[in-house]
């Protein structure tokens, strides 16, 4: 298992799923770029109740960072190609309205505790 923090947008809205014992979690796919401008998809599921809301409150295009255990892979597209992919299962995500948020509990965007 990897730990790792991946940084994009929101590939369509994120979907609820329930399992077979009526447990909820979320599912949703997002889209980063390395360092040559490379987009790879990230395939994402949340389990826990704050990262499943943070990822329920967004929609298709929206700025998120996650954190969480990711899984390498490689899947074969139509002509071929084998490309990377990978799967995290969300700890933690962040948000624009979380900066935000924590930056008035502080006192202000760009203002220095006193």
């Amino acid at each position: 298992m990897i730990d790792g923090l991946i940084a994009g947008r929101l590939m369509g809205d994120a979907s609820r799923r329930v399992d077979k014992t009526g447990r909820s979690y979320m599912v949703a796919r997002v889209l980063a770029r390395n360092k040559a401008d490379e987009e790879h998809i990230v395939n994402v599921i949340a389990f826990d109740d704050a990262p499943c809301a943070a990822l329920l409150a967004l929609t298709d295009g929206d700025a998120i960072a996650l954190s969480g255990s990711l899984t390498p892979k490689v899947w074969t597209d139509k002509q071929g190609n084998t490309r990377p992919s990978l799967d995290m299962i969300a700890a933690h995500v962040l948000t624009a309205y979380h900066v935000s948020h924590k930056q008035s509990a502080i006192g202000g965007a760009g203002t220095e505790p006193a």
